[in-house]
């Protein structure tokens, strides 16, 4: 028995310990059979489905003594989640992964899938399957499915010359919220919490690609990083306005002054906060702010018409 006397997975086995994970579950119209078979059935009716894939490793994504497992499963969704809306996309089935040592409490399995289901409820979908496995740490591997409802899908490939550059979302929180937990500073509760669950903004990929959105992309490795997606893909330079980042370096300034980091530096390439950006070829819609332009050139992100000398982005191999 794990602490406090409750069974482990080992005590209890793959296939009891997935009934506990799915009992009681309520699933969105769009499935038609859920967990339980070898293989799940959703209808999306848009005919074409969207895809994405991540995983969370502890140690490099998450730490369980600053998380508990709620929180490390609203973040897996949330992550995921984000991808299926930068696409244009909404949000419609999850299939999850979920390797831990043998002797966790199968408790904490739970928690885990109570913060997944929690972060779903959110978007009206559901978690149509998955696996259960033994591993030396806990790995949560997390694939979304969204529908396009009938819109063509936003590449990062379309931004144009002449067009806005827009963010729906809020940037910064995350990166300040990590430096916090990693220095061991306490107070600044709402933005340490932000780096356990991101928020981002739900709704606003479609309402995005509605209004006519060229390219877009979540936030994920950093602004610069991103957008440097963008920019590439599509052949221009995105030019940033540093005034436009105002809010989010006043929202971040006192916690980075704690940490003794560059606010702006922390809203500029810290990732993980899955704010959307895109590129807009008229009037931005509601809940989107406009922070750059998009112009010829040879691919770049600038920031007041030059290079930005600090960091970039998170780097996955380093």
């Amino acid at each position: 028995m794990a602490d406090g006397g409750e069974p482990t997975l080992r005590q209890l086995g793959e296939f009891p310990m997935i009934d506990r994970l799915v009992a009681g579950r309520r699933q969105p119209a769009e499935v038609t059979v859920g967990p339980g078979d070898d293989a799940a059935v959703v209808n999306l009716p848009d005919g074409r489905v969207v895809v994405t894939t991540d995983m969370l490793v502890e140690g490099r994504h998450f730490r369980l003594d600053w998380s508990s497992p709620h929180e490390v499963g609203r973040k897996a969704i949330a992550q995921n989640a984000a991808d299926i809306e930068a696409m244009g996309a909404r949000p419609s089935a999850f299939v999850v992964a979920f390797g831990a040592p043998p002797d966790t409490a199968a408790s904490r399995a739970q928690e885990l899938a109570d913060g997944m289901w929690q972060e779903v409820g959110t978007l009206g979908a559901g978690i149509v399957g998955g696996d259960l496995v033994a591993s030396p740490q806990w790995v949560v591997s997390v694939t979304a499915f969204g529908d396009l409802g009938g819109r063509p899908p936003v590449l990062r490939s379309g931004a144009r010359a002449g067009t806005v550059v827009a963010v729906a979302g809020e940037l910064g929180r995350s990166a300040v919220g990590y430096l916090l937990w990693h220095k061991d500073i306490d107070g600044f509760n709402e933005l340490r919490q932000r780096h356990l669950v991101p928020q981002p903004p739900y709704g606003q990929g479609a309402v995005a690609a509605d209004a006519g959105a060229q390219a877009m992309t979540d936030v994920s490795d950093g602004l610069l990083a991103d957008l440097g997606h963008i920019a590439h893909g599509s052949g221009v330079v995105i030019d940033l306005a540093s005034d436009a980042f105002r809010p989010d370096v006043d929202a971040v300034a006192a916690g980075a002054a704690a940490a003794d980091v560059d606010p702006m530096a922390l809203v500029l390439s810290g990732g993980e906060d899955h704010a959307l950006v895109a590129c807009f070829p008229g009037v931005v819609p509601p809940g989107w702010r406009v922070i750059g332009t998009v112009r010829d050139g040879s691919p770049d992100v600038l920031l007041d018409g030059q290079r930005w000398a600090g960091p970039a982005g998170w780097q996955s191999f380093d």
